[in-house]
């Protein structure tokens, strides 16, 4: 029943301690019939298999205020539950507003008091109770009674940690160790640490492959014979979108093959390919092709690692054996690289990518294995960090753990013309619960109105915090054109006077360099 998940996840939402957030998890997954372990674990680390299928905090609202009492005896299973969300995603088209808001509020009429912030937390993506896929792969390594060791190999190789646990509960171990990587099946990709500078990320890493980090979308590379298959670090299908890509592997001389790498916007410039911008990228992967302007703009993969070759999986090799077999297959293909242990080697490949339009350098161990989906010592992102100090204008009521909490702040630049300050960006990272209490406490001391839902506090803009940021994009959503990447919050700084706060100009500047600037 769905009810024992929800009452897990508010047990667990109560405590910061992992050891009892895994015990809990564990009893409760154990005690899952098969059919129903596959949705269960991705519900509890907040990731229906569906993936976001655009429901927002509005319509969960009105959907909310249409559906009566909650009901004192559970009813709804896991499995209609995931029936819901595959429903609501397929209601598109005219009415599909309506009809989404009609179909909600019809689930949550049966839902328990217990179920309702469950049932929205998954929905909204926002079931913030400390329950990640790590803590979930513990706990079902304990409900099995496996080793966690191969546990976490087994969801390495089949990419979906709900498959694997199924696996788990219903096979054991032995079963586990049939998984195996192959071509055709996208893994989860290995992920970095960060390391302030060359110098720290050669200290954790020793001699290392020091590559340039580009700013375009995560790409894995599947062939086997002529078929080739494109996917994202979400690991969705995404081929038909990246023509050109398709026909770059298919001129490799190889039969079977598994590549990472980066898919990026490119723009010929006085005859030279420049790098273009993150949402550049991004939004033309987004869109079904990549035929319009041809020969000014194109997509263009570049690889760092190389998984498995000709039928063996390599994912155990060491990186510079990788490496060399990398450049081997797809030659120019191949993302610039150095292999050294000297800072200053390293630092001069460093202002090389910078001075060229990418953002940074990666440092990775030559002696690592690929360690899929995990995010491990091996390799290390090295890139500048920048950031501002502006105001806040306004905050949401959070949801999950934040609930309770006025969280996502509206932050605001000041327009140095008129001294009113211009809307830039929206952020409740790197909030702290005892952050997010004194916040707050201050935005109500501070409020003017709200919202019309009272979703949305508005507050005198007396507050100013410092954020740390990746950069800035263009955006037509804010009226100064531009908006903050990756924003977090590093402190607010009662010591500043918001109008002597960061610009609008100041933001802007971060944006990436005009073409032809470069």
């Amino acid at each position: 029943m769905l009810v024992r998940l929800a009452e897990t996840s508010e047990v667990i939402a109560a405590t910061s301690s992992r050891k009892v957030k895994s015990e809990a998890l564990a009893a409760t997954i154990a005690e899952l019939e098969p059919a129903e372990i596959e949705l269960a674990v991705g519900f509890l680390t907040g990731a229906a298999r569906q993936g976001r299928v655009g429901i927002g905090w509005a319509a969960i609202q009105r959907a909310a205020e249409e559906a009566g009492p909650p009901p004192t005896v559970p009813t709804i299973t896991i499995a209609e539950f995931d029936r819901l969300i595959t429903e609501v995603g397929g209601t598109v088209g005219a009415g599909s507003e309506r009809a989404r808001t009609d179909q909600l509020a019809a689930f949550l009429d049966r839902a328990t008091e217990v179920e309702r912030p469950f049932v929205t937390g998954v929905l909204l993506g926002e079931l913030r109770q400390g329950a990640l896929a790590g803590v979930v792969t513990d706990a079902v390594a304990k409900a099995a009674g496996i080793k966690i060791t191969v546990l976490r190999r087994a969801v390495m190789l089949s990419g979906d940690l709900g498959h694997a646990s199924q696996i788990a509960l219903t096979g054991g171990a032995e079963a586990l160790t049939e998984i195996d990587l192959e071509a055709g099946r996208p893994i989860l990709p290995m992920l970095a640490s960060t390391a302030a500078d060359v110098t720290a990320g050669l200290e954790a890493t020793g001699p290392a492959s020091v590559e340039w980090k580009l700013d375009g979308a995560r790409i894995q590379a599947h062939r086997v014979g002529d078929d080739i298959r494109l996917f994202t670090r979400n690991l969705n299908d995404v081929t038909d979108r990246l023509p050109g890509v398709v026909e770059a592997i298919a001129g490799l001389d190889c039969t079977s093959v598994v590549l990472d790498g980066e898919v990026l916007g490119m723009r010929e410039v006085d005859g030279d390919d420049t790098p273009q911008a993150f949402q550049d990228t991004m939004s033309r992967l987004g869109s079904d092709g990549e035929t319009s302007d041809p020969g000014r703009f194109a997509m263009r993969p570049f690889f760092f690692d190389l998984m498995f070759l000709d039928g063996a999986s390599l994912i155990d090799t060491p990186l510079a054996e990788r490496r060399t077999q990398l450049e081997r297959v797809v030659g120019d293909l191949a993302i610039p690289a150095i292999a050294t242990d000297d800072p200053v080697a390293a630092q001069a490949h460093l202002d090389d990518a910078l001075a060229t339009g990418h953002e940074g350098v990666m440092v990775k161990a030559l002696d690592s294995d690929y360690q899929a989906g995990r995010r491990g010592k091996a390799w290390r992102k090295v890139k500048p960090v920048h950031t501002l100090e502006l105001v806040v204008l306004a905050a949401e009521w959070g949801h999950g753990r934040r609930q309770g909490w006025l969280s996502n702040l509206h932050l605001g630049a000041r327009d140095p013309d008129t001294g009113e300050f211009v809307m830039v960006g929206k952020t409740f990272k790197g909030l702290t619960d005892e952050l997010l209490a004194w916040q707050t406490d201050a935005f109500l001391d501070r409020k003017t109105h709200e919202s019309q839902s009272g979703h949305t506090v508005y507050v005198r803009n007396e507050l100013v915090v410092e954020v740390a940021l990746d950069g800035a994009q263009a955006s037509t959503r804010y009226a100064g054109g531009v908006a903050l990447r990756f924003a977090r919050v590093r402190g607010y700084r009662p010591d500043r006077d918001p109008h002597n706060a960061d610009t609008v100009d100041a933001v802007r500047a971060l944006l990436p360099r005009a073409i032809g600037d470069r």
